[in-house]
């Protein structure tokens, strides 16, 4: 169930958090990971502790030509590339739209945008020769419901949403799935870059009154990197304990 055995995946910011979860449950499941990570010793240390063959890739995700260095990368280490996770994303800087500076902006659509943009580009021509792949890209619930004080992060989080359901029909004849993950609050270290009444903001509105963790989005992510979700594409998946339901 869920086999990944023989295929290659790519996990954009794969070297913490979220990413290293995803990683690990990927690998587990038989695939050889490309953790892509700008902390390049990180990455190594990460990739030695999994399964298989995993290997590390340095890339900076706001930098195209760097993001086409780590394809081209995989790509001469496996020869192919089934699954990419758009992992890697920053919650930027905590405050009201009018405090946000051009630059804060600029690095919020570079990071979280844009880089996943690139990275499906720069995929795509190979899985479109290949017939096969699947594409999971991780949004937010910020980006269905907007969360307060991060209004570029909510932004590029919707936007992450319109991207994957568009190339998700593009592609839905050539045997690739695009989908999208949408987690609620998640403990992981990116929430020592918020304030505790952001956080505490974000739980009080789950139902099940609790942050997720690392793990549960993982196992999301497992399904819609696997052969078995097939006649799924186009799609957002919450992980959030109940808080979006549409």
């Amino acid at each position: 169930m869920f086999d990944l055995t023989d295929q290659t995946a790519i996990v954009t910011g794969g070297a913490t958090g979220i990413g290293e979860g995803i990683a690990r449950r990927l690998a587990a499941a038989g695939a050889t990971v490309a953790i892509c990570d700008l902390n390049l010793e990180h990455a190594r240390e990460v990739a030695a502790s999994l399964p298989g063959a995993s290997f590390a890739v340095a890339c900076d995700v706001a930098a195209n030509a760097s993001i086409q260095e780590a394809v081209d990368a995989v790509l001469a280490h496996t020869g192919q590339i089934d699954v990419l996770v758009n992992n890697a994303g920053i919650a930027g800087v905590a405050a009201p739209l009018w405090e946000q500076t051009d630059a804060d902006w600029q690095r919020m659509l570079d990071i979280n945008l844009t880089g996943v943009f690139q990275f499906c580009r720069s995929v795509v021509p190979g899985m479109r020769s290949r017939k096969y792949g699947r594409i999971v890209n991780i949004a937010s619930i910020a980006g269905k419901e907007g969360n307060p004080n991060m209004s570029p992060y909510s932004a590029t989080k919707a936007a992450v949403i319109a991207l994957t359901k568009s190339l998700g029909k593009e592609l839905a004849q050539e045997g690739i799935c695009v989908n999208c993950v949408a987690p609620a609050v998640i403990r992981t270290r990116i929430l020592d870059q918020l304030t505790p009444q952001q956080v505490s903001y974000m739980t009080d509105r789950i139902p099940m009154r609790r942050t997720g963790t690392v793990e549960e989005v993982a196992a999301v992510v497992h399904f819609l990197a696997s052969p078995d979700a097939s006649f799924v594409t186009a799609q957002c998946y919450d992980v959030s304990g109940g808080r979006a339901t549409y």
